[in-house]
């Protein structure tokens, strides 16, 4: 059976119960997609996590850079990916081993891995694929 992301009342409803997203691959480049996203998600009233071993320990948009999905101590409600679609799965597997179980595993637009999608999924965790975070929310929610 293929894949087929949540409804859009379903990205919604993920979105407004929503307090916290990892974002994987967030850039401290502000030119960067990720970095723009992350800080529209911050404008929008969430609490991000960026994530990037090549920049631990550093500083983006006021919040510590962890190295991996497994440094995170706090829940998590969204991983919010910005990684190449055959690097997704690594971190399917980082999010079902989170400490705490995220909610959604959300693949920017652009990124698909069936493989990735169907590891969480049958982790309890609904995968979304190939939609960009900051227009679902734009669309579905708008300000929160």
């Amino acid at each position: 059976m293929a894949f087929e992301n949540p409804s859009n009342e379903q990205r919604k409803e993920i979105l407004e119960q929503a307090q916290v997203v990892a974002v994987v691959g967030c850039s401290n480049k502000p030119d960067r997609t990720s970095y723009m996203i992350a800080e529209a998600l911050q404008h929008a009233g969430y609490t991000i996590i960026p994530v990037n071993p090549i920049i631990a320990g550093e500083t983006v948009l006021g919040e510590k850079v962890v190295a991996s999905l497994k440094d995170i101590e706090t829940p998590v409600d969204i991983v919010d990916v910005f990684r190449r679609s055959e690097e997704t799965f690594p971190i399917a597997l980082d999010t079902i081993n989170m400490k705490h179980t995220p909610k959604a595993f959300w693949l920017q637009q652009g990124v698909y891995n069936e493989e990735a999608a169907d590891l969480v999924k049958n982790n309890g965790i609904e995968a979304i694929m190939d939609k960009c975070i900051k227009v679902d929310h734009a669309i579905l929610v708008g300000r929160k």
